[in-house]
């Protein structure tokens, strides 16, 4: 059993991928004292925690409900991803930079917890029952968090400048994954 989750542990924190969320936590929370920055690191795996929690449960269900594929669900989180992108890539402010912001919500979904995530989760569920993905989705969300706690530290490591720099090179990929994602829906969907 130990070895289910922590296997499950490890493939949703990769696919989580908080070390690729740094640079865009810094930009998102540029201007936060430290306080704020933890704040705002909980909020967001809060965020993604109740989005993962949700689908782990009633995944499948609310999909049938809405009548809605996998497909259309990588279209839809490449489209927000692209956003994201686009605003990291020209330093725009589409949705404003207080700890309280949309952004955050965004960095949890879907970067945290995006197609990806969601249909791992649901096949975890399927492979291994509830209890063990559950402890590996709890597992993958405090590691996830640690990270972008730690993310100040790397800051100040590193400087505005090289923060700036990654910030807008993490921009420009993330909008590459996002329209990645939106081909692969697309792709999917059309052959169905």
């Amino acid at each position: 059993m130990i070895e289910e989750i922590l296997k499950s542990a490890l493939s949703l924190f990769v696919i989580m991928g908080p070390f690729a969320s740094i640079p865009i936590f810094l930009s998102l929370t540029k201007g936060m004292d430290s306080k704020q920055k933890v704040s705002a690191a909980s909020k967001a795996i809060a965020t993604a925690a109740g989005i993962l929690f949700v689908f782990l449960f009633f995944g499948q269900f609310i999909l049938n409900v809405f009548m809605i594929d996998f497909p259309s669900l990588r279209i839809a989180g490449g489209v927000v991803l692209t956003i994201l992108g686009i605003e990291l890539m020209l330093g725009l402010s589409i949705s404003g930079k207080d700890d309280y912001s949309p952004a955050i919500a965004l960095l949890a979904t879907p970067m945290l917890t995006g197609p990806g995530v969601i249909i791992t989760t649901m096949i975890l569920v399927q492979e291994y029952g509830y209890v063990i993905t559950a402890l590996a989705a709890i597992i993958a969300l405090i590691s996830s968090w640690i990270v972008l706690w730690f993310s100040g530290r790397i800051s100040s490591t590193i400087g505005s400048y090289w923060t700036d720099t990654i910030s807008r090179i993490t921009g420009l990929l993330l909008a590459a994954l996002a329209i990645e994602l939106i081909l692969n829906g697309v792709k999917a969907a059309f052959a169905l």
